[in-house]
């Protein structure tokens, strides 16, 4: 099933063919990887929309060909109604998954898309949005086939989904699941998106489309006012980063997740020198997640809220005090919390060397479930995430941010190579992101290293405990040493699932020519110019 890799001057990556084509199309054009990236974005929002959509958050990492990192947060807070009373009252003692009530947060993917450009526009980017859209726009008004990944896909929570307003007549025919070849036309969402490309980005918060995605929330019940649309705004931030040997790793702070996947690569780095696919590579990685993810689960929150300054986790001393807590023959008993997800991650690079790492999710496949009417957007439930106890890492309040699994990564590498890379898979993204960039350092090249299997190691739906899951085509004289060592195995019988991430890897080598490859677990592919 290995992608053939794409080699060009400047190329894209994204988990669905017409994603990848948008941005392709973009390149071609004359568009830079940023405008490339929002038509991609666009794209996928409409022809993936269990995985994503408008109505949710996205992260952005952004590389100069001169150096100079940018980080883009757009994920939006709880609105003003989102109170723990609020659900104490309903007698709630969790944040529901599905429905209204799900539908807390605002969604902050479209104020990100308008900083990336505005970063765009100062880089040289001058392509209208209009153009960017354009894709996106027609795809919905014209109609397309459902991909082989939501067809396959099985929801949690399925009968709250179901009742969840404007869930079934949205994503469903005749009240059942579709079936291979059908397609959707959603056009009221095309629509959207037209307005958004005539009137410009900000009228999503702040224009004719907030006002209606405000009334239509009121309407359904979901604790989020026009208000809090209209003070929403995306921000810029500095991305963290550690150093390796020959290369630099850079991922976003708080409340992403990009601390743990940065920590995980800073502590297997200290457990010295392993051969590829040994007992000791995946031992070592599979340790370093669980370590990464017990700070994780302590300090990350919203960002005014830490305790530590993220870049304390990633000194010198505290890497190497985590790496000797490690057994190197022994499995360690470590709690850990359940984070599943659905997302998308997708990259591009241009012919000038300007290099995009971006990610974009409604959390659970399609959201809240909530199709909100007036403008055919689908909404996150990515608030799901809070505690309703106020004693809580994550407590519920308005305006406060929830953790977010979403966190885009990118490498640049002391010979000059510029690496985005990612994977959606909610707790899967560390581990995911781990494993790729350990086998491409090795020595394995891109399509090489998102083809090889892959390890999950975390809780199943409705598990009560952990397990560390295997694709199907790892040795078995690993996975017997594995779990000599007490890790809990489970063979999960597929050769590739999608429930092990849809991986991405782009590379802009020194000499200039780029090089990108796209999951086979995925309905995407790579292309260039």
């Amino acid at each position: 099933m290995r992608e053939t890799p794409v080699f060009a001057s400047a190329a894209v990556a994204a988990p669905h063919r017409l994603a990848s084509e948008a941005g392709r199309a973009i390149l071609a054009e004359g568009g830079n990887a940023i405008e490339a990236m929002v038509a991609m974005a666009a794209t996928i929002a409409v022809v993936y929309p269990h995985m994503n959509g408008i109505g949710g958050d996205g992260f952005w990492l952004v590389h100069e060909p001169g150096g100079r990192m940018h980080g883009i947060e757009a994920c939006g807070p709880a609105g003003s109604l989102a109170t723990i009373e609020h659900y104490r009252r309903r007698d709630y003692d969790v944040i529901p998954s599905r429905g209204p009530e799900a539908a807390l947060t605002v969604a902050g993917a479209i104020g990100g898309w308008q900083l990336a450009l505005d970063l765009s526009r100062s880089l040289g980017g001058r392509l209208p949005l209009r153009d960017l859209l354009l894709d996106a726009i027609g795809h919905g008004r014209e109609g397309y086939e459902i991909s082989g990944s939501e067809l396959g896909n099985q929801p949690n929570e399925l009968d709250a989904l179901k009742a969840a307003p404007g869930f079934l007549p949205a994503f469903w025919i005749d009240g059942a699941p579709p079936k291979p070849g059908a397609r959707r036309k959603p056009e009221t969402l095309a629509a959207t998106l037209q307005q958004l490309a005539d009137a410009g980005l900000d009228d999503f918060y702040r224009g004719d489309v907030g006002h209606e995605i405000a009334a239509d929330l009121e309407r359904m019940g979901a604790p989020i006012a026009r208000a809090d649309l209209d003070r929403y705004r995306a921000r810029s931030v500095a991305p963290l980063a550690l150093k390796l040997p020959g290369l630099m790793v850079y991922n976003l702070p708080p409340p992403t997740q990009g601390l743990a996947s940065l920590l995980i690569l800073g502590i297997f780095e200290r457990l010295g020198p392993v051969k590829l696919d040994s007992f000791e590579h995946h031992h070592g990685l599979i340790e370093a997640t669980k370590r990464a993810f017990a700070i994780r689960d302590r300090y990350v929150t919203d960002p005014t809220q830490l305790d530590h300054p993220p870049a304390d986790f990633l000194s010198d001393a505290a890497l190497a005090r985590e790496a000797a807590a490690i057994d190197r023959k022994r499995a360690a008993k470590l709690p850990l919390r359940n984070g599943d997800g659905d997302t998308v991650w997708m990259g591009a690079i241009d012919a000038n060397g300007l290099a995009v790492s971006y990610i974009q999710s409604i959390y659970w496949e399609y959201g809240s479930g909530c199709v909100l009417p007036r403008t055919g957007i689908h909404w996150q439930n990515r608030g799901v995430s809070f505690s309703l106890d106020k004693k809580a890492a994550n407590p519920l309040a308005p305006g406060r941010k929830p953790f977010h699994t979403l966190n885009p990564a990118l490498a640049g590498f002391a010979d000059g190579r510029i690496l985005p890379y990612g994977s959606m898979g909610g707790d899967g993204q560390p581990q995911f992101q781990a494993q790729i960039l350990s086998r491409y350092r090795a020595g394995q090249n891109l399509a090489t290293a998102v083809d090889a299997p892959r390890w999950l190691f975390g809780k199943t739906w409705g598990a009560s405990s952990t397990s560390l899951k295997f694709e199907s085509r790892f040795e078995s004289s690993l996975l017997e040493r594995l779990d000599a060592a007490g890790h809990p195995i489970t063979e999960t019988g597929q050769a590739y699932s999608e429930g092990f991430g849809h991986a991405g890897m782009l590379v802009k080598h020194a000499k200039g020519h780029v090089e990108a490859v796209h999951d086979p677990r995925s309905d995407g592919d790579s292309r260039g110019i």
